[in-house]
């Protein structure tokens, strides 16, 4: 720890005012040593400054900390420096020896977010109820415009008329009455309605703010997304708010991390490696490993632009293996296919020829050309119930350069290289999780917010790394990146 450097962080403090009783060098230290030892909370921070030895010495006869400073620090200074830090630690283990930048192995968790799991928002409904308002706000504004002889436009603005029935108020000299007892004239009525409608709008539009794209968020912690978690303990499949945890691990340590609002794996791979870039100088791991939730055209194409060898399982690698599978006339990889022509012959002798090319966004905005086939004639063919339920010609559609890229990663996995590398993908980076999990005992963040949650798992990966680093060195096993198969 003493050989990162501290700037960035020092930078977070003023030079004005009174000194800190703990550096922030200190507290950092204090902080990680702490993730370490599965303490988490600022208050048995502070508790363990003041009776474990260890964090005595570490605190070097300083004044103890209390836990709102603590609590500051994490959630406050530490938030520029925090991935920096992190960063460093990684190139550190890069000079050691205990880190090559050759091979990651990449796999994320869903860990619960520090929220109410009944402060959901869900977007389909808020969009049902935002169109339901908006009729009701247009027969409103029509209704008063009528009564009070406004001029009605195409386009009445609600906090015009709203304006305009102030002006009445002020004009009749009309008091506004409250409480119990109280009789409220028509003008209150019809601005205290009007207003609601438009406090309820205002509330709308905020969520589509909050949304960015997503289905769900938590009125609590408002980047956190509602999803199916594995540690169900009522049993029922309940959705609970949570992050997308992502992680690249090589030789054991972690290297990489990421926080997504995303329930997909597919669209978190490419901000990982892309965060990693940017903090490690554009360093780059040769091989990228990873299973099969991450396989997309866009992954792809954005491992062949950077030179990166891609060993992703294809989401049809377990199913392929089986005879119904292999059997399955529908299924293009049970066609005979003629590059040259660029078509298919089915079970019937048929010929499948392309017959238009559209375009297909992702949700990321990555734009894959598809290509529409159909079946030349499909009438009286027998295997017709079989291979297809429309009435006319069968026709599909494919996605030329994912079909050749997903064919190059299926070459890759299956060979003597691929084998091993999956099987430490397994070893390596669900190991990790599986630590962090269990044997750390984290389940659930104490921050909110997705940079306070990143920051927090930043410290929980530094002390797991430094926890790998000890035992590797009391195991000599320094500078082991992978782990060989066995055999029988």
């Amino acid at each position: 720890m003493d050989q990162l450097d501290y700037s960035l962080l020092y930078k977070a403090y003023s030079r004005k005012g009174r000194k800190s009783v703990v550096s922030p060098k200190m507290l950092f230290k204090i902080i990680v040593y702490g993730y370490m030892n599965n303490l988490y909370t600022s208050r048995g921070l502070e508790r363990a400054c003041r009776r474990d030895i260890n964090f005595m010495w570490l605190l070097q006869g300083a004044k103890v900390p209390d836990h709102n400073t603590i609590a500051r620090f994490r959630s406050k200074r530490i938030l520029a420096a925090a991935e920096g830090l992190f960063y460093q630690l990684v190139e550190l283990l890069k000079e050691c020896g205990e880190i090559s930048f050759e091979n990651l192995f990449v796999d994320g968790t869903k860990i619960e977010a520090n929220a109410n799991k009944y402060s959901f928002v869900w977007r389909k409904s808020t969009e049902k109820n935002a169109a339901k308002l908006q009729d009701k706000l247009a027969e409103t504004l029509q209704i008063i415009c009528e009564k009070y002889h406004f001029a009605i436009t195409e386009s009445v603005d609600p906090s015009e008329v709203l304006s305009l029935l102030l002006i009445q108020q002020y004009q009749q000299n009309i008091s506004f009455v409250y409480g119990t007892g109280k009789r409220k004239s028509q003008l209150q009525r019809d601005v205290e309605q009007l207003e609601e409608l438009l406090a309820r709008q205002r509330k709308y539009d905020d969520y589509g703010q909050i949304f960015q794209g997503r289905n769900s968020f938590s009125k609590t912690d408002h980047d956190a997304t509602f999803m199916h978690m594995k540690e169900d303990h009522m049993k029922n499949a309940q959705l609970k708010p949570g992050y997308n945890v992502q992680i690249g691990v090589e030789a054991e340590y972690i290297v990489g991390i990421d926080i997504s609002s995303e329930r997909s794996d597919a669209l978190t791979l490419k901000p990982l490696l892309q965060t990693m870039k940017n903090f490690l100088k554009g360093q780059k791991h040769e091989n990228i490993i990873a299973d099969a939730g991450y396989e997309s055209e866009e992954n792809y194409s954005y491992l062949d632009e950077e030179k990166q060898v891609c060993y992703i399982k294809p989401s049809n690698y377990e199913k392929s293996k089986a005879a119904k599978y292999r059997n399955n006339i529908r299924l293009l990889e049970n066609m005979e296919y003629d590059e040259a022509k660029d078509e298919y012959t089915c079970r019937n002798g048929k010929k499948v020829c392309p017959v238009s090319v559209t375009q297909r966004k992702s949700k990321s905005g990555y734009r894959s050309v598809i290509t529409v086939y159909e079946c030349e004639n499909c009438n009286g063919c027998p295997h017709k119930v079989s291979c297809t339920k429309a009435e006319g010609n069968r026709k599909f559609s494919v996605a030329k350069k994912f079909k050749w890229q997903r064919e190059q990663s299926q070459r890759n996995i299956t060979s003597a290289k691929g084998i091993l590398l999956r099987i430490n993908r397994s070893i390596q980076v669900e190991g990790a999780f599986g630590i962090l999990k269990e044997n750390h005992r984290f389940r659930r963040f104490l921050l909110r917010g997705k940079q306070s949650v990143r920051t927090e798992f930043l410290f929980l990966a530094m002390g797991y790394n430094l926890n790998k680093l000890h035992n590797k060195i009391q195991q000599q096993r320094c500078g082991k990146m992978l782990h060989e198969k066995k055999t029988a």
